[in-house]
């Protein structure tokens, strides 16, 4: 199923990025109010200047009333113009310290702690997920939350058997804007596991057909190694061949087999940096090029806004994946 109009971006806000990673179920507030003001400059078409219209109409402490909101909208002349965006975010402090306890990741649904551990999951992902287009529509973006286990997304082995993107198609066609994030979903195979958030922007990419897709972190991009060791040299531009494989392009190493090392921390079930590389391989055969910057940053803004296609400039912080035939 094909959208009406081309899609502009595919957007993966990473756990990392928008929560505290080592505070339990903490929201990194400073950051996701930022990349919600720049996804929202980022969306507009022509100028983002002007006021902006809340869309979060529920009580929050310290806000104006709500038919104050109400009334903005009632004076408004022209409907909201927005380039066709998809965010999907991870889970960060949320989520995957129930999944790792509890197991869910490696299935086994027969088991009780297990079954408990998938709704603890959800409930812990949802309730981020809800933050988070909140916080989008405080910036006056049609967000709308779309949680794959209740679109019917499923899994065989941990790799995707059945995801109907047609809810998200008619969402886009509609004007809004779908939250999606990495959830607990049953597995034909394993009972149930967890689909991260990256496999569903690879998926998504594939039938949506974005222009580019931006991945924000809690780093300037990719590095040769952990970015908190000594050296460690952040990789501008990766290039991938045809057979999926990928190297390093700029900057240029004297050993071309240079490897990447990853490290993955030990409550994350979802792969961690690995697996973000891995699917913006896959993404970049696709000839959809691929942007890994630190989020809440000039540099994050300038990928966001699609900048980054024309030319890279010198001073941009960040990793660009793209296909090379």
């Amino acid at each position: 199923m094909e959208t009406k109009s081309p899609i502009r971006c595919i957007v993966k806000l990473g756990g990392a990025a928008i929560t505290c990673k080592n505070e339990f179920e903490k929201i990194n507030e400073a950051n996701l109010v930022t990349v919600s003001s720049q996804l929202r400059e980022a969306m507009m078409f022509g100028s983002s200047s002007g006021s902006v219209l809340e869309m979060d109409w529920s009580k929050r402490p310290g806000v104006s009333e709500t038919p104050k909101k109400v009334d903005d909208f009632k004076e408004q002349q022209q409907g909201l113009d927005y380039n066709s965006f998809v965010v999907i975010h991870g889970a960060g402090s949320f989520g995957h310290f129930q999944a790792s306890k509890s197991g869910v990741h490696k299935g086994g649904l027969n088991q009780p702690l297990v079954k408990a551990g998938f709704v603890a999951t959800r409930i812990s992902v949802t309730s981020l997920n809800l933050e988070i287009v909140r916080a989008l529509a405080r910036e006056g973006i049609p967000s709308v939350a779309m949680s794959p286990f209740s679109c019917g997304w499923s899994t065989r082995d941990r790799n995707i058997a059945s995801a109907d993107v047609s809810t998200v198609v008619e969402a886009l066609d509609s004007g809004f804007v779908p939250v999606l994030h990495g959830d607990a979903v049953l597995d034909e195979s394993l009972g149930c596991t967890i689909l991260s958030g990256d496999v569903i922007i690879s998926h998504l990419a594939a039938h949506l057909k974005p222009q580019f897709v931006v991945f924000l972190t809690d780093v300037f991009g990719v590095y040769d190694r952990p970015p908190t060791e000594p050296n460690a040299v952040l990789l501008r531009e990766i290039a991938v061949r045809e057979d999926g494989k990928w190297s390093v392009v700029n900057p240029t190493f004297q050993d071309s087999d240079t490897k990447v090392e990853t490290s993955v921390a030990s409550h994350d079930t979802t792969g961690g940096m690995e697996t973000k590389i891995s699917e913006a391989a896959t993404i970049a055969k696709l000839g959809i090029d691929v942007y890994i910057v630190k989020a809440a940053t000039e540099h994050s803004l300038t990928a966001l806004s699609g900048k980054l296609r024309d030319k890279i400039p010198e001073d941009w912080l960040g990793t660009v994946i793209r296909y090379v035939p």
